[in-house]
């Protein structure tokens, strides 16, 4: 099994590519849609802006590739940004103007930016960065076996994801307001959080993808 990770200059690619290796997983990088396309899994991450990240799969061809890929039926792990821009839109524009970034659309849904406030008298700073727990909505779960209830993830986000239904949410996690951290349709995965920065229960998540059959 070959699995191709996307390029499209939204960074964090080298962590994943090492948690591969650690996995013993056949992987290659590419920003190619015609390579790509050749993969029998593809991994979507990515640290960055949507609107930003949107401009660079529309120039490179990638997001045609992945909406054929999805529809196809083959499998992808989005991860971070990579989870965001999978749904309908954004609420993440260019410098802040009015509106919203149109996405992929591959999942109904949108992005919106966490609130600041105060928790206990302690203020909640944005992005939220560092370890927080994952309530598992979906217990049984193929992509979740061998992982316990409320283990810990490491997350870097100013924005999280609404998809539609509810039915899809596979991990939700609290910070100021429980949002959604995880979520699957068909044959694809996504996290909030980086399983690839998030230790031995991050690789467990991502080799239970591979093993994954949607």
């Amino acid at each position: 099994m070959r699995t191709g990770i996307i390029d499209y200059d939204a960074g964090n690619l080298q962590s994943v590519v090492s948690a591969l290796r650690r996995l013993g997983r056949d992987a290659f990088v590419s920003s190619d849609p015609q390579e790509l396309s050749k993969a029998d899994r593809l991994v979507f991450p990515g640290d960055g802006h949507a609107a930003t990240s949107m401009e660079s799969l529309r120039r490179l061809g990638l997001d045609e590739l992945l909406k054929d890929f999805f529809q196809r039926g083959r499998p992808i792990l989005g991860i971070c940004v990579g989870s965001q821009i999978v749904l309908d839109s954004s609420d993440e524009t260019p410098e802040g103007r009015p509106g919203v970034t149109p996405c992929l659309g591959l999942v109904a849904g949108t992005c919106h930016r966490l609130p600041k406030g105060e928790v206990e008298a302690r203020p909640l700073k944005v992005p939220h960065m560092g370890w927080n727990t994952v309530r598992i909505e979906q217990p049984g779960h193929p992509l979740f076996r061998g992982i316990r209830d409320e283990s810990a993830f490491y997350f870097v986000h100013s924005f999280y994801t609404e998809p539609v239904k509810s039915s899809i949410v596979l991990g939700t996690t609290e910070y100021g307001l429980r949002f959604v951290t995880g979520f699957v349709q068909d044959s694809l995965a996504a996290w909030q959080f980086h399983p690839e920065k998030s230790g031995e229960v991050g690789l467990t998540l991502l080799d239970n993808f591979f093993d994954w059959r949607p």
